[in-house]
């Protein structure tokens, strides 16, 4: 676990589709630490998951590819993503993500489950600001700078989006970093908050949201009426 991580030339590949994008990101392996936590958990399992067959793998986003709304997380959970495969499937917070998602007509089903849930994203696309499961739900600053080259294509051929959703402070920080997304120069870099709405140089809103983890839901810091208001005003800002 002690590994350090294997630094990466952000932007030295490109892909074509995001299948292609997707195909290689589940057979990553540049972040020796994330690997072994990653295989580590899915071979040791908890008690209640015993019995399913763990993904283990790096999760790849999903979604409609001509999404005009994008949402960025911070990373697979252990027991969620990482036992799924997935994004946001299997654990609380893609419970109220998803939940969120089809109370706002982003979704045909208010639940993810599993891979073959019958479940469909419908004008939305979700991916993440790394791809591992990390130890303790933190990740290395290398680390996100080794996942960095998925985001910057997914951000290239998802063509559409007009508006981005950051779930917590990590994902609206990645955003601001690519110049695609960039904040108009001479300008300080907006802070993070819940509900903040951004226009960046490039005319896409960004919104900032706390992201559905437990610490946040089970304490108050977000509420579901909060979580809505953050699709609401998505699709306010679409019309």
């Amino acid at each position: 676990m002690k590994n350090k991580p294997v630094s990466v030339e952000p932007l030295q590949f490109s892909f074509p589709d995001l299948r292609s994008l997707c195909e290689d990101m589940t057979h990553c392996r540049r972040c020796p630490r994330l690997v072994a936590w990653r295989e580590t958990v899915a071979e040791v399992k908890v008690k209640r998951f015993n019995h399913e067959l763990y993904w283990g793998r790096p999760v790849p986003g999903m979604g409609d590819p001509n999404a005009k709304v994008l949402i960025v997380g911070l990373a697979p959970a252990a027991h969620g993503g990482n036992r799924t495969g997935r994004v946001f499937t299997g654990d609380r917070s893609g419970d109220w993500l998803y939940r969120a998602l089809y109370k706002a007509g982003f979704a045909n089903q208010p639940h993810s489950v599993n891979l073959s849930d019958g479940l469909h994203l419908k004008n939305c696309y979700i991916t993440a600001t790394a791809h591992c499961a990390p130890p303790e739900n933190k990740l290395l600053p290398s680390e996100v700078l080794n996942c960095r080259p998925y985001l910057v294509n997914e951000l290239a051929l998802l063509k559409n989006v007009q508006v981005v959703i950051a779930l917590g402070k990590i994902a609206w920080d990645a955003i601001l970093r690519e110049p695609c997304f960039a904040h108009p120069k001479g300008t300080p870099k907006p802070k993070f908050g819940h509900g903040l709405i951004y226009e960046l140089e490039s005319g896409i809103q960004l919104i900032g949201s706390y992201h559905p983890s437990q610490q946040n839901t089970f304490t108050g810091k977000l509420t579901e009426p909060m979580f809505d208001s953050v699709f609401a005003s998505a699709n306010k800002l679409l019309k």
